[in-house]
């Protein structure tokens, strides 16, 4: 039972850390744009909110929302409605900033309006994340691959893999396009494994069917939270690089990479209205 609970916690850690390093989503984004004026505090509390919100989406996909999925599903339009509005604001905001060498200085950033906006940082992440329900398809995907190959190895993931594999399985069945949006790549499947690597998930699996019966639920807290932190971790790593190096790139770059980055999330935007529109048709 401690061993499942450690071996979960280091797979979460892990998994958040990897899985949140692409640069292309909003809160990566609004973590680099902010990073570049020295605003470590703002993109500290950023990602802690949007920890929070992956947090939920995943408890909810690990422990099983299979049995609300069906209600949930005829929101997700609206939600991602809402999300593209909040984040084309977020978008036009970023796209107006004008950066000058002056707040590359941290002293003049602790300015009424930034310690201001800084108390809403916290809010913005959550509210970006959680107004994206996609995330919910790609942590239970991404999540189900990561433990389905620490079983193959042996790892006792205390059924996590079995438990996802049924709620993917049951959400196909209530979203016929739900394993078009989240297909698991080739090379990421694990059909193929050879005699050994089965033999050792068969083991590990019969393993976790003799844990009790509430340890499905705190396991399910404990990957949750530490995929969380390990997200946390990224973007805090992220935040301190940037700023640090921040001195050494040109101010005009700098401005020209921010509002590039407004129109991206402007781009995000358009995007989510799109889904929605055509969940809704």
């Amino acid at each position: 039972m401690t061993e499942s609970l450690i071996t979960i916690s280091v797979i979460g850690l892990i998994a958040g850390f990897i899985f949140s390093m692409p640069i292309a989503g909003p809160i990566s984004i609004l973590v680099t744009s902010n990073a570049l004026k020295g605003r470590i505090r703002y993109c500290n509390l950023l990602s802690t909110g949007a920890s929070i919100a992956d947090f939920l989406y995943v408890i909810l996909g690990v422990y099983g929302i299979t049995h609300l999925f069906s209600e949930y599903k005829s929101v997700i339009p609206y939600i991602l409605g809402v999300g593209s509005v909040f984040v084309m604001i977020v978008g036009i905001k970023i796209t107006r900033t004008k950066f000058d060498t002056e707040h590359l200085d941290e002293n003049a950033i602790l300015s009424e309006k930034h310690i201001k906006a800084q108390k809403g940082a916290l809010y913005t992440g959550f509210m970006i994340n959680i107004l994206n329900p996609t995330l919910f398809f790609g942590w239970i995907v991404s999540s189900f691959v990561v433990l389905s190959f620490a079983t193959s190895l042996g790892f006792n993931t205390g059924g996590l893999d079995t438990a996802l594999d049924k709620n993917i399985e049951q959400i196909e069945k209530i979203d016929k396009d739900f394993k078009e949006r989240t297909q698991i790549p080739s090379y990421l499947q694990f059909d193929t494994l050879d005699q050994a690597s089965k033999e050792k998930q068969q083991e590990a699996r019969k393993s976790s069917e003799r844990l009790p019966r509430n340890f499905h639920i705190l396991i399910s807290v404990c990957y949750s939270a530490f995929l969380s932190l390990g997200s946390v971790i990224w973007f805090v790593l992220l935040a301190f690089l940037l700023s640090k190096y921040r001195k050494k790139i040109n101010i005009n770059i700098i401005n020209w990479m921010i509002r590039g980055m407004g129109i991206i999330l402007c781009l995000f935007s358009g995007y989510f209205a799109y889904t929605a529109v055509k969940m809704l048709v």
